[in-house]
């Protein structure tokens, strides 16, 4: 995190912390006591604040978790901190976010994809045709960063030919309706039982990242390419989606085999970036953009 806001030029540390909990296994109700409560141990420690720790939301956050950790810092320190609703980015609109966020890494990825892939010195190295239109993708998660990258990617003419997810894999040649997956698996909780694939996998969905295709995109969980599934990769470019979704020995046995990693630092700055705007906001007091705004909305 640390290089990749550096390269990203946003004046950001790089922390990282966490609580082990799944949240799918939660209630809504002891999500929010457990959120709200981490909050106040970084309050009493002193490890939260728009100057001190802004925190950003990452893997089983989401606008409502965020929101809930601003409004427990404003609660318990908003009398004497005038910039308390910049303690963290993600948060719902009307408490201070910024419209964009939810897609902002999503939309990275597909314009770190589009740049290279209109860049000469890379698409000759990998032995392909200029442009997104056409090439296929291999899609690993698709949560909040996988589906928005397919959703950019898919507008920009790129088909996507598999969707990997914990429970089930599904593959399709001709390229899948991108917002017809994505309301199926918001539906019924998994891509179990979907019509409209040529294929599934219920046995072991990760195996199917070995399926062929011009490009394989790791949005998941880091390591989930490793040393034991490396040489299996049919792909001509990997770009990470996630945080360290590929591991030292893997890419060494990606190099040699001519298959160029992107690596996340690049690839999927655009949420910290995002966060950095937001942050901006929070702490300028200004309603931003009242001249510009629909340019702004349209940018």
């Amino acid at each position: 995190m640390t290089f990749k806001l550096a390269i990203a030029d946003v004046p950001f540390g790089g922390g990282k912390g966490g609580i082990k909990i799944d949240p799918r296994k939660v209630s809504k109700a002891e999500l929010e006591r457990v959120t709200r409560r981490y909050t106040m141990e970084l309050i009493k420690k002193g490890f939260i604040g728009a100057a001190v720790d802004c925190l950003g939301p990452d893997m089983g956050t989401n606008e409502q978790v965020m929101t809930w950790i601003k409004d427990t810092y404003q609660h318990v320190v908003g009398e004497k901190d005038i910039n308390a609703e910049g303690c963290c980015t993600g948060k719902y609109i009307r408490h201070g976010g910024i419209a964009g966020r939810t897609e902002s890494t999503g939309l990275g990825v597909y314009y770190a994809i589009r740049e290279l892939l209109n860049t000469d010195t890379f698409y000759n190295k990998i032995n392909v045709s200029k442009g997104i239109a056409g090439k296929t993708f291999v899609i690993q998660g698709f949560g909040n960063v996988g589906y928005w990258a397919a959703k950019f990617l898919e507008q920009d003419g790129g088909k996507i030919t598999t969707i990997i997810e914990r429970d089930a894999s599904i593959h399709k040649a001709a390229g899948f309706d991108i917002e017809h997956a994505k309301s199926y698996l918001v539906e019924h909780g998994s891509f179990i039982g979907y019509g409209e694939a040529d294929e599934i996998n219920v046995t072991d969905p990760l195996e199917w990242m070995t399926k062929e295709a011009d490009f394989l995109v790791p949005a998941a969980t880091e390591k989930s390419i490793h040393k034991g599934n490396a040489d299996k990769l049919r792909v001509k470019a990997i770009f990470e989606g996630a945080n360290g979704p590929t591991t030292f020995a893997a890419e060494e046995i990606l190099i040699n085999k001519g298959v160029i990693v992107c690596p996340d630092l690049l690839v999927n700055g655009g949420g910290v970036t995002c966060s950095y705007f937001e942050w901006l906001k929070n702490i300028d007091h200004v309603s931003p953009g009242k001249m510009t705004k629909k340019f702004e909305e349209n940018s």
